[in-house]
């Protein structure tokens, strides 16, 4: 499974098996930030809240898709999201569809996706959000030393889900998000299913 520049690749370990023990079990051996999953606060800030003391409602709300495909120079920047005109309606989360999960399982998918300005990520902080989602490895860049768009981002408790996919599948409004994470103590981040759910 493909990880993030420098962290470890996932284990899975079988420890019982239905032949020998009658019942089918592994181990598992994997970063709180492997696959489609979420940051809490905690992920780049000493006092952040962690994923255990974040109520279940902040994974779950009211979501638009922004088709982000045309931002130019791989930067989804505060003008290109004031052109889209994308909160004029209140939601909870705001979900970026670039494409990029296509080239999931590629050598180039961690090299030049597009990332979200800090400038764009600050003024998003600016909304009464639950959180950001994208369909790339990270908001900011690989080599990035100060997170910036991270930071604008958990400073104000909002959200990070990263590693989404079939963004193009939901309707640009009117659909429920959810991002339930594992219930980890003082937990940094967490996989996620995410689902997306029209016409419930």
């Amino acid at each position: 499974m493909p990880v993030f520049p420098g962290t470890p690749n996932p284990i899975v370990i079988p420890i019982a098996s239905l032949n020998k023990d009658g019942f089918l079990e592994h181990c598992l051996s994997l970063s709180t930030h492997t696959g489609t999953h979420v940051d809490a606060p905690a992920h780049v800030l000493p006092q952040g809240k962690s994923i255990d003391v974040l109520p279940c409602e902040a994974f779950c709300g009211s979501a638009c898709v922004l088709d982000c495909r045309q931002a130019r120079d791989g930067c989804i920047t505060l003008e290109f999201l004031e052109d889209l005109d994308c909160l004029a309606n209140p939601v909870d989360f705001v979900l970026m569809y670039t494409g990029w999960d296509g080239f999931w399982g590629q050598k180039g998918y961690y090299s030049g996706f597009p990332i979200l300005t800090f400038e764009a990520a600050n003024w998003l902080a600016g909304f009464p959000l639950k959180g950001v989602g994208v369909d790339t490895p990270s908001i900011d860049p690989v080599d990035s030393l100060d997170l910036a768009a991270h930071h604008a981002l958990l400073e104000n408790e909002i959200l990070i889900i990263e590693n989404l996919t079939n963004l193009d599948r939901l309707p640009g409004e009117g659909c429920t998000f959810c991002c339930l994470p594992l219930y980890l103590e003082h937990g940094d981040g967490s996989p996620v299913r995410a689902v997306g759910i029209v016409g419930a």
